[in-house]
Parts: C-alpha cells; structure tokens; sequence
C-alpha cells in the first residue's frame, strides 16, 4: 500500500492493537520496531506528515529556519539507518525532515501512521486495555497498550517577569526566522543552546544584541580538527580508563581548542564541565568577544523600555526572547497513571512504567548526544517486553522485576547539577551502555507470527 504524507488514513483499532501517540523520532522508531516484532499496532500524529518537532513551520515544531543539529549525523542517526554521506556532519532541519521522511518511508510506516489524529484523552480500562479518545470522534478507541512519544520541545516554560515592558516578549518557540530581529535591540534569556544559537543569529541581524545568562557554562566545539566532536568525545568514552582522566582531558582538549569562557567575557563555569547539558556552540564566545553579544547577568524586572539586571545593571530592548525551556506535557493523561512525583513521570530509564506492562513513555530524556539511537535501543525493549509477554513468560518476569526496582528508576541523576533542566538529563554512553545489556539479554524474543 503506497501512502503519501500527506494521505489522510484512518485505521481501524483492535483490542489487540497497541497505539504509538505522536510519529516524531522516537514515535517512528518505536512504531519500526513493533512491526518488525510482530505487535498490531499503528500510530496517531496530530500533524499532516511525520516529523514532530522537525516538522517546520507546523505547531508542533519549535525548530527555526537556521536550525541545525547539535549533535553530528552519526551520533544522530538510527543504528539501522545511516544518515546519507552527503547530508552535513550536523544535519539541517530540513535534512532531518527528509531523514525522517526517508526512514518512515524504507520500513513501510506511514501504511500504519493515521495523520491529522489529534488525541484528546487516554484512561485505563482494567488492567489489559486502554481507551484512547481522538478529537472529531464520538466514541473511543480501545488498545491493548499505548506508548507515548509526543515529546518535551513544544510546550514553552515562560518565567513570570516582574514589571511592565513596553517592547515585544516572546518565547524562543515563537522565533523562526532572523527577519524578526532585524532593526531591533533584542535581549535573549537563557543560556541553553537555544539561546546561545539565537543570540549568535541577534548578532548577525538585530541592531544591538544581549545575552542574560543566569550562571557560567562550558562551552564545546562543534568540531576538533575538522572531526565532530561528540564522535570524538564517543571515542574517549569507549577507552578502558578511569572516568577522571576521561574528564580530564576533556576539559582540557577543549581549552586548547576553544580557550576558557571567561577569556572571551562569558561568565566563569562554577561547575564541573559535564555536571549541566553541554552547550555546543563556538560561535557566541566568537561574537562576546568581538563586542557583537553583550552578556548581561538574570534578569530582576522589567521598567518601561528598559530591561533591569540582579546586579542592578539596565539596558533599553525593543525585543525580550525567553530561551526557558519547556515543561514536561502530558495534557491527555492523568500524571498519576505515569507515577508522576512533583509534576515528572517517575518510569524506569525514564521509558518503563515500574507496575504498568503496557503502558511505556519512549523519547523522555535529554542525553548530551543524539537522541534517535537511544530512543531506537529503548523500541527495541519495548517491542521485545510486549512480545515475551506473550511467548517467553520467565524473561518477561524478570524484566517487570527489573523495572518495578526503584533503585534503577533515576541513572545518572546525581552526576548532573540540581535543576529543572536536568531532570531528564542523561549521559549518552552510560545509558546507551544499559540499554544495550537489557537487549542483549532480550536477543533471544522472536518476532510473532503473522496471522
């Protein structure tokens, strides 16, 4: 069955059938590998192609039309499906589109993806079935299971700012293209690398540009010696050495290449350079310290056109972009059905539900490397759980038994400061490492037989 993208194609639940929420990245992946195990299943996407957040200008995406990936393509691509040699060693958004477009096309996904179906509701029916309600529909749907992939980059967490300012206040989300900065004073708040990239593309285009930075950050080169670092820094980890001296000279390969942030006017790091999310960028230490980025520290309040500083520091904008973050959004669930404590699902490698067997959240982590490989590896598990349910019963004990353990519910979350931004956080090598021995010891589940 040839079904192109834009194709709008209803699919026909079972009880027997599980239902993959969002075709993003991690939907997608997720969605390849319960075929090739054999589960029913089919996945719901609000929008009107595959993508999520990749998929620019639609509501679901935040990405701008400079946007590239942080990550390089080989740290970035599925395991079972390469990136494209000619695709950039950090890929577009447009390439990443055509990525995912190619990837949902190689495996026959979009036969089985129903576009434009929007999920308003999903609740629990016994313990076996779930009843999902689809906007436009009078009746629900039952499923024998859901995974959840509908992201954590779209629903913007925006501080409250005491005062009244009389320019424009927007969220990053909101920012798409460099025309929005042209003649403008604009102030970016926040240092992740969002706002990084946005204050660099501020100093290109806007009049006068700002970052306020709350604290120091290390900064990472993109490339070393014409090499991504992130492969690089893939290969250190792979070294039989203690982690230290790993750290070690990390911190000082990068001193070398880039220098010290404090060297170029940026704040001084007060923490360890991998206790936060990396930022990889060496275009805004180029900008500081060519007077082009103004660093400014937190913001206090607004007063009229002007912004106020914590360190009683004032500046005039006509433009304010809050590079905050997002919060962590599930408006179709009950928390408590995710084990949710202070607002975060509490799930076993932030994907398994430590009670449920059919219910599994696939995507929610912010590793300091490409996401798609790992939310691949955690698909993998997933399909194989939900199969040796079915056929190998001891595996799948010993597995529920693994996942009910509290104490392997939150890795690594100690290595990492203290803060909303790192409650997902994740260290690629580790938790692909955990995530590769869990399959290992699932390589045995065969797929189901076709009926």
């Amino acid at each position: 069955m040839s079904v192109s993208p834009t194709s709008k194609l209803s699919i026909q639940a079972t009880e027997s059938t599980y239902c993959v929420i969002g075709a993003g990245p991690s939907g997608l992946a997720v969605l390849k590998n319960l075929l090739q195990m054999g589960v029913q299943c089919h996945a719901l996407e609000r929008e009107d192609d595959v993508g999520g957040n990749w998929n620019f200008g639609k509501a679901s995406s935040s990405v701008y039309q400079s946007t590239h990936l942080i990550s390089s393509k080989r740290m970035t691509a599925y395991d079972e499906f390469p990136m494209p040699e000619s695709f950039s060693s950090y890929p577009s958004h447009q390439e990443a589109q055509q990525y995912l477009r190619s990837y949902a096309r190689e495996f026959d996904l979009y036969s089985h993806i129903e576009l434009g179906a929007t999920v308003n509701h999903i609740s629990p029916v016994g313990p076996d079935a779930w009843e999902i309600n689809v906007a436009g529909e009078d009746s629900p749907r039952k499923y024998a299971g859901v995974i959840i992939a509908n992201g954590h980059h779209w629903d913007p967490l925006s501080p409250q700012i005491p005062g009244n300012f009389n320019g424009e206040v927007i969220h990053s989300r909101q920012f798409k293209s460099g025309e929005q900065l042209r003649g403008k004073r604009v102030l970016v708040v926040g240092a992740g690398n969002t706002g990084c990239d946005i204050a660099v593309e501020a100093a290109i285009h806007a009049d006068y540009a700002a970052l306020s930075m709350r604290r120091g950050y290390h900064f990472l080169p993109k490339f070393i010696r014409g090499k991504p670092s992130d492969v690089i820094g893939d290969r250190l980890r792979g070294l039989p050495i203690p982690k230290l001296w790993k750290r070690w000279i990390v911190r000082h390969a990068v001193a070398f290449v880039l220098g010290r942030p404090e060297r170029y006017g940026l704040p001084r790091p007060d923490h360890e350079i991998f206790a936060t999310h990396p930022i990889i960028n060496s275009q805004l230490p180029y900008y500081v310290g060519h007077g082009r980025v103004q660093v400014f520290s937190d913001v206090k309040q607004f007063d009229g056109d002007e912004v106020v500083f914590a360190d009683e520091r004032r500046q005039a904008f006509d433009l304010v972009i809050l590079a905050t973050g997002y919060k962590l959004s599930f408006p179709f669930i009950d928390l408590k059905q995710l084990n949710a404590q202070e607002g975060t699902p509490r799930l076993f490698l932030h994907a398994f539900h430590p009670d449920k067997d059919n219910l599994f959240v696939a995507g929610m982590i912010q590793p300091n490397s490409g996401q798609w490989p790992l939310s691949e590896l955690q698909a993998k598990i997933m399909a194989r759980f939900i199969v040796a349910q079915k056929t190998q019963p001891q595996l799948a004990d010993w597995f529920r038994a693994l996942k009910h353990s509290s104490a392997a519910g939150w890795p690594q979350k100690d290595e990492f400061i203290a803060s909303p931004r790192h409650r997902l956080e994740v260290d690629y090598y580790d938790y692909r490492k955990t995530l590769q021995k869990i399959l290992r010891r699932m390589d045995g589940v065969k797929p189901l037989s076709r009926k």
